[in-house]
């Protein structure tokens, strides 16, 4: 009894989003299916790469997966605000799984292509631009704004558990039976993730339309909402130099696996698994401060620490060194992300949020072609390592401009505020 009572004491403390019965429906679904998602993956990745040997071809992939991202997130934007959110995501998770099986029987049955893996991984991307702002701003509505950081934090601990769960069973996977078994469990694991959806019972938001403005008008009100407010337009700026060049390690790990480690699908499993423990321990150390809240601070510090560890990573060449700044990698981007993500979404008004979300959806993941495609081609030119450096040393530099731009405009903005109060 003293157990059970301290056990919800501590999840009233530090996963007090946990007591939102919906809520728990959704967590408990995405921590079977992400567990699939993450050995799809890294299936994914090797598969393309033994296929083609190519680190492009294999950023090239990455790129077909989100380009729809970058394409359509502001127009998927307007239409996640006009319908509810729960019949959404029950149509994406749908779609992901019909894909997920359609790839395992391709390589099941020895029929499968680089042609179509690119055909199914834009697919892919088309559903998930639909999918990621809705589950972004359907949180708000299970939760409430004052559990929303721990909400986020959550579901960063669930993403970052499969991380290290999924590429671990993957790798395994991938030894013995071959990567189409990845693929198949991947798909079998939507089950899960749709049956908590049939559950949740919430009041969806729906916004009623305000004017007879068109998609464009309503895109463009948004992105002006975002650039006229410091803090948003600074978080957005960041998370696009973050998506674009440090979360390339789909395309950047296997490389480093294969020609700098002359590793295979083990030590590849086991270094995706150690950037999964870093982003898992960031994720908790998130959940358990989220009382306090986002911090641009804290943003700002994470940026910087990822840019000093790619540089880092880029320049080792042991399995243990490369596996122990992977950890640290994951736990600042994890940090990063997550602070930035809360951030956001509380501070954005109600009626803007799902087009905030959206926005945020296209620098984090719709940057990803750019980076994916760039990471590849600098891997096939100077190696895994010049690739690893390359990206840490960009994003250093364009993090500092950024807020060495907004640090001026703020110090002009106090200088201003005093000379008219004199």
């Amino acid at each position: 009894m003293n157990m059970m009572l301290a056990s919800s004491l501590f999840i009233d403390k530090h996963f007090h989003a946990l007591t939102h019965r919906n809520y728990r429906y959704l967590w408990l679904g995405q921590c079977v299916s992400l567990i699939g998602t993450w050995m799809q993956n890294i299936g994914q990745s090797w598969l393309v790469l033994t296929i083609t040997g190519s680190p492009l071809k294999l950023g090239i992939v990455a790129a077909c997966q989100f380009l729809p991202i970058l394409l359509f997130s502001l127009f998927a934007g307007i239409i996640v605000d006009k319908f509810p959110k729960k019949n959404i995501l029950l149509v994406t998770q749908t779609v992901a799984m019909i894909l997920a099986f359609t790839l395992a029987i391709l390589v099941l049955t020895d029929t499968v292509k680089y042609s179509y893996i690119i055909v199914l991984a834009l697919l892919l991307g088309l559903n998930n631009t639909l999918d990621m702002p809705t589950r972004q701003s359907f949180n708000i509505e299970i939760v409430g704004k004052e559990d929303l950081m721990n909400a986020i934090a959550l579901n960063s601990t669930t993403f970052n558990m499969a991380r290290i769960v999924g590429p671990a069973i993957g790798a395994v996977m991938m030894a013995w039976l071959g990567a189409g078994w990845c693929f198949l469990l991947n798909g079998v694991s939507f089950l899960a993730v749709l049956y908590g959806l049939f559950h949740i019972q919430a009041a969806p938001y729906v916004r009623k339309k305000s004017s007879n403005d068109g998609m464009m008008k309503e895109i463009k009100d948004g992105i002006v909402y975002i650039a006229r407010d410091p803090l948003l337009a600074q978080t957005v700026l960041l998370v696009t130099v973050i998506g674009t060049l440090a979360f390339n390690f789909n395309v950047l790990i296997p490389v480093f696996t294969k020609s700098v480690l002359h590793m295979g699908e083990t030590t590849y499993g086991t270094l995706m698994s150690c950037l999964g423990v870093g982003s898992f321990a960031g994720a908790l150390t998130m959940s358990f401060r989220s009382k306090q809240g986002p911090m641009l601070k804290l943003s700002i510090i994470a940026s910087l620490v990822v840019a000093v560890c790619l540089v880092l990573n880029g320049l080792s060449t042991s399995v243990w060194v490369c596996g122990g700044l992977l950890a640290l990698t994951g736990f600042f981007n994890i940090i990063f992300a997550t602070n930035s993500n809360s951030s956001l979404q509380m501070h954005a008004k109600e009626e803007y949020r799902a087009r905030v979300m959206s926005v945020y959806s296209l620098v984090f993941a719709g940057s990803t072609p750019i980076g994916s495609i760039f990471a590849g081609f600098v891997a096939d030119r100077y190696g895994a390592n010049g690739a690893f450096v390359c990206c840490g040393v960009l994003t250093g530099v364009l993090c500092l401009i950024i807020i060495w731009n907004y640090r001026k405009k703020d110090a002009k903005k106090s200088l201003g505020e005093i000379g008219t109060a004199s």
